[in-house]
């Protein structure tokens, strides 16, 4: 899809009528299609769905399975993240010459203004809040979007030239991307995640990398100098590259020394940011977090002045190390973002404290091995649930860790952890797995959590 295309009167395509579906089907409806949706369960009540989204009402609904007549007319589909390429409907749909473009396509046709995009494995939610805020500190009309929890395409249609976007981006969303062009991207990080979609890390990594390759020359991309696929990216690609690192001196980037963040400007010019002690997230990752987000913001044209102000009161997001309560001396922990092993890793490294870990969801044909190394003494008993509960616990009693619980449900394991731990330690929902099969999604996995421990007594 690009710039240049009008779908105004032309029949629009959109598979999936979950949330990115119907923000997809409003802003195509808004700029004048002829909306098609296609859902592949043919229980599906579409009367239900069209009072429960009225921007179905009318629409041409195709339900089960997708003929090739139901293709013929056709200028255009657009896939929700969810949807894999690999299915048979797609390449029905590329056999026909169907141009195809995911929900992030479809907005960046129609957003005006400028964009920043953020991806990476791990640390993609916070570093896009961030962004945000500090870009809000600045700039009058500043939106964020994306794998956050807000459909670009439902804001896409009230940009105008003055609107400054953050978008964090996925993987699966940045497989539809053709003309998506950010004035600034990140790639904050790559490691081992949902090589079930995936299947390889080539592929993953190739997947990640795409976030450039419509920018050009002027445009810039910050990743950390740390991750040697990106570092190795970096030399060859072809946008401009600022480096941010956590452990060395850089010309020209972002660097932690001696618990301070610096910026070199690449000219000789270097300059403090800020004290880590004088921010309120925990962790080398959330440093990491932090230098990304002042890359991207003064690559914005963001004063350094006002990135330090957003640095000093920026809060951890919700559903990644956060604090939650203590009971009887025991602090609780909601890290139900790390749906990855990366990604609960830096949150066994983020505890001071002795720790009762709950692990375990959905298998995404992970592997488990360095995080179950990284518990470095740190974990006193290992509490697990979900599909993968098995396969932990066969890996960490490989590696010497033998004291695991099984648990069926989430508040089991709450209890087992309540009743074990003593005052001076910390309960942690880290679990390294995605949720789904038990939870609708990670943000519901982390409410309930804290919804059970603010019942403790």
């Amino acid at each position: 899809m690009n710039k240049e295309m009008d779908l105004r009167g032309k029949n629009v395509l959109v598979v999936g009528s979950g949330v990115s579906g119907v923000a997809a089907a409003g802003l195509l409806k808004e700029e004048g299609a002829s909306l098609v949706l296609f859902d592949s369960n043919r229980e599906l009540d579409t009367r239900a769905l069209a009072q429960k989204h009225p921007v179905f009402a009318g629409a041409r609904i195709i339900l089960g399975e997708m003929t090739e007549r139901d293709m013929e007319s056709i200028a255009l589909a657009v896939l929700s993240p969810g949807v894999p390429l690999e299915l048979p409907l797609v390449a029905a749909m590329r056999a026909k010459n169907i141009p195809i473009a995911g929900e992030i396509e479809l907005a960046y046709h129609y957003a005006k203004g400028r964009l920043a995009a953020i991806t990476g494995t791990n640390g993609k939610t916070t570093t896009t809040a961030l962004t945000g805020e500090i870009l809000a500190n600045y700039y009058k009309d500043v939106k964020v979007v994306g794998n956050i929890g807000i459909p670009y395409t439902s804001v896409a249609a009230e940009t105008t030239e003055d609107t400054v976007t953050v978008a964090e981006i996925s993987s699966f969303q940045l497989e539809t991307t053709e003309s998506f062009a950010p004035e600034v991207s990140a790639i904050l990080n790559i490691t081992p995640d949902h090589l079930n979609r995936h299947h390889t890390m080539e592929c993953y990594i190739q997947t990640k990398l795409s976030i450039t390759k419509s920018q050009g020359a002027k445009g810039v991309c910050v990743l950390n100098y740390e991750d040697e696929a990106l570092r190795a990216f970096g030399e060859r690609a072809n946008v401009q590259v600022l480096y941010f690192s956590s452990k060395r001196p850089l010309a020209h980037g972002l660097y932690l020394k001696d618990k301070e963040i610096f910026y070199a400007d690449g000219r000789g010019k270097t300059e403090k940011v800020v004290h880590v002690d004088e921010m309120n997230i925990l962790g080398l990752h959330n440093y990491e977090n932090a230098m990304a987000a002042t890359g991207i913001a003064l690559c914005m044209g963001v004063p350094m002045e006002k990135i330090v102000e957003v640095l000093k009161r920026f809060q951890a997001v919700e559903h990644r190390i956060e604090y939650v309560t203590e009971r009887n001396g025991v602090k609780y922990y909601n890290d139900s973002k790390g749906t990855n092993p990366d990604a609960a890793i830096k949150g066994i490294q983020a505890m001071t404290r002795p720790t009762y870990l709950i692990g375990g969801g959905y298998d995404k044909e992970s592997l488990y091995d360095e995080w179950i190394e990284s518990f470095d003494g740190k974990v006193k008993k290992l509490v697990l649930i979900g599909q993968t509960k098995e396969k932990i616990a066969a890996c960490a009693r490989a590696h010497g860790f033998f004291d695991v619980v099984l648990c069926e449900t989430l508040a089991e394991a709450i209890d087992v952890c309540h009743r074990n731990a003593k005052a001076g330690e910390a309960v942690l929902l880290s679990p390294a797995c995605a949720s789904w099969g038990m939870f609708k999604n990670y943000e519901e996995r982390g409410r309930m959590f804290k919804e059970y421990v603010r019942a403790l007594s």
